[in-house]
């Protein structure tokens, strides 16, 4: 009897432990059908599955950790700085080279910071978060001005011209490449400093040619004068791009102070503008349309925005097409400032013509001074028409300065211009905005 209860108490022991291991085969089953094991046949148990493919996660657990160590050694010997923040803001990655450029002193990644803490730069903040709302890679360029609370050491800090490349990355991270533009920003400053000097040194010499062919174009009969008149017509084009280029040196330094502000009628300065290309224009037979109010004073330097608005023209009138039309818009349009978060109005200002526009690949570099866009947007002058004209009109060297200058002159005025193309006909859209504010016209009093 005593038997019968042992042989009872070991069949009912052994029940929960049959569903147990049942139960466990089922639950390892299930974990080996999802995981990826390569002989997984009859010849192996649950059991060795499972362990091969253990083995198996382990190898590729260590394959991606030796590749996470290799990016990272690229990371940090990279010639560009890479920094990589979390959600939260905090600094998680940061290679030698962007510690260097935002001056970070014992940069610890194992111990994630605040990037507030560690940089005080207002754009960097920016640019991250900018990327993190539009979901897209954003570009943005700035003077950085290191922050040291050793006063000593504030002669020694000097500011660093930055561009930065950020990009959004997995779990609301992001990632900034920084490059140094330091050296890019002292060549320009050098290849100006050149041309400007050059221009001084051309300047004395190509007058007293210019006064030389005049003097001898009203003693010469032709044919010989026509060559005088060539090279008068070469001296006045050598010397327009001298001043442009003096022009571009002057608004360099200190432009708002090289400004004579005060109350003009902007819509009466457009036509104005025109009126003085009306010979240019009618040989084309061109027109222009205008569509705005018929007054708008503004804060302006006038002679700086005719020279613009000249500029503009110039450039609409050489490649429009016969017989067709160049339109200006100009209106009122209202910016919500994201620093203040006030509204502030703009004057805006489209100029668009009827010609092919400008290439896809040209539109950043449109205002850079010398660039020239492919032959159908370049300028060829024409000699003859050069020499039938007593009084050639020069409004422009050709040489790529003009929209160079206008840029210059525009935001000398707090503004920016703008240039693409218009999406209805394809032609060259180039687009001012300057600041507004109302301004009485002294003019009406009795």
């Amino acid at each position: 009897m005593k038997l019968l209860w042992f042989l009872a108490g070991i069949a009912i022991g052994l029940v929960p432990l049959i569903c147990y291991r049942v139960r466990l085969s089922l639950q390892l089953k299930q974990i080996t059908q999802s995981l990826d094991v390569a002989d997984r046949g009859t010849l192996f148990s649950i059991s060795s599955q499972l362990m091969m493919a253990i083995a198996n996660y382990r190898q590729a657990n260590q394959d991606l950790e030796r590749q996470s160590e290799t990016w990272k050694q690229i990371v940090n010997c990279a010639p560009v700085g890479y920094l990589q923040v979390d959600e939260e803001n905090q600094l998680t990655l940061c290679n030698s080279q962007a510690c260097q450029l935002l001056s970070i002193p014992n940069c610890n990644p194992l111990q994630p910071r605040l990037l507030l803490e560690l940089v005080r730069s207002y754009e960097l903040d920016l640019l991250i978060e900018q990327a993190r709302e539009s979901e897209t890679p954003c570009q943005r360029e700035w003077m950085f001005y290191p922050t040291s609370v050793d006063a000593a050491n504030l002669s020694d800090q000097r500011t660093t011209p930055l561009r930065g490349y950020a990009f959004l990355l997995a779990d609301d991270n992001v990632g900034v490449f920084l490059e140094n533009r330091q050296e890019a920003l002292t060549l320009a400053q050098q290849r100006d400093r050149w041309a400007s000097d050059v221009a001084h040194e051309l300047k004395t010499p190509l007058t007293s040619i210019r006064l030389v062919a005049e003097t001898l174009q009203s003693r010469l009969e032709p044919p010989t004068r026509n060559w005088v008149d060539r090279l008068l017509a070469e001296a006045i084009r050598l010397s327009t791009l001298v001043q442009e280029l003096l022009d571009l040196s002057q608004l360099e330094v200190n432009p708002v102070q090289r400004l004579n502000v005060k109350p003009i009628d902007l819509v009466k300065l457009i036509h104005a503008a025109w009126l003085s290309l009306e010979p240019l224009a009618s040989e084309k037979e061109l027109t222009l349309s205008y569509e705005g109010p018929q007054h708008l004073l503004i804060e302006a330097d006038e002679a700086r925005l005719h020279r613009v608005l000249l500029n503009l023209f110039d450039n609409g009138i050489k490649y429009s097409p016969l017989k067709t039309l160049i339109r200006v818009r100009v209106g009122l349009q209202n910016h919500l400032s994201s620093k203040s978060g006030r509204t502030s109005q703009h004057i805006q200002i489209d100029i668009i013509d009827a010609g092919q526009g400008f290439p896809e690949t040209a539109l950043p570099h449109v205002f850079e001074r010398f660039y020239r866009a492919d032959p159908s947007r370049s300028r060829h002058p024409d000699p003859q028409r050069d020499l039938a004209s007593a009084k050639p009109i020069q409004l422009s060297s050709g040489s790529g300065l003009g929209l160079a200058i206008a840029r210059q002159i525009v935001e000398a005025h707090q503004g920016s211009v703008s240039a693409s193309n218009d999406p209805k006909t394809g032609g060259a859209w180039l687009q001012i905005q300057l600041p507004y504010s109302e301004v009485e016209d002294f003019s009406k009093r009795a």
